[in-house]
C-alpha cells in the first residue's frame, strides 16, 4: 500500500510512519527514509552540541582575552552554556566520543573564534584550543583564574 510520498510532504511522511510504526504495518514503512531520517536525528544532536560548545568557548575566549570586561553577566551566560552543553551529554551520552575527535574538536574551535572576531577585533587569539574539555565544562572553572 502506498502512502503519503516522502518527497511531497516530509511532515505528513513522517506522521503516516509514525503511525504504521504504531500499527505494526512494517510492510507498509519506507525502510530507506526511515533510517536516513533516523540517522539524521544523531546528526542533529551532534550539530547542537557543537554550536553550544562553541558559544561557550567563545565565551571563554572574551573572558581570556577580554579581562577589563568581565562582568556577572559573562559569568552567567557561560554558566547557561555550560548547562546547554551538559543537557544533550545527559541524554546521549554517546555524543562524548566527538571530545576525542581532534578534527571535530578543531572546528568547534574555529568557529568559536569566527564567532568572537565577528564581534570584536582580537590579536594574539590561539590557533588551537589551549584549554582541556574537562576545564571548559567545569562549572567553576575560568581561563586565566587558576
Amino acid at each position: 500500500m502506498a502512502g503519503i510520498a516522502y518527497e511531497t510532504d516530509v511532515a505528513a511522511w513522517a506522521r503516516e510512519q509514525a503511525q504504521w510504526l504504531r500499527e505494526r504495518r512494517f510492510d507498509a514503512l519506507d525502510i530507506e527514509h526511515l533510517a536516513d531520517e533516523i540517522e539524521d536525528v544523531a546528526k542533529s544532536e551532534q550539530r547542537e552540541l557543537e554550536r553550544r560548545l562553541a558559544i561557550l568557548l567563545a565565551h571563554l575566549l572574551r573572558w581570556s582575552h577580554q579581562p577589563e570586561r568581565r562582568t556577572k553577566s559573562w559569568r552567567l551566560a557561560m554558566s547557561a552554556q555550560r548547562k546547554a552543553v551538559a543537557y544533550p551529554l545527559k541524554e546521549s551520552p554517546s555524543l562524548r566520543h566527538q571530545f576525542d575527535d581532534p578534527e571535530w574538536l578543531d572546528g568547534v574551535w574555529a568557529d568559536a573564534i569566527s564567532a568572537v572576531l565577528a564581534e570584536v577585533e582580537l590579536d594574539n587569539l590561539p590557533e588551537v584550543c589551549p584549554w582541556t574539555i574537562t576545564d571548559i565544562l567545569d562549572p567553576d572553572w575560568l581561563p586565566n583564574e587558576g
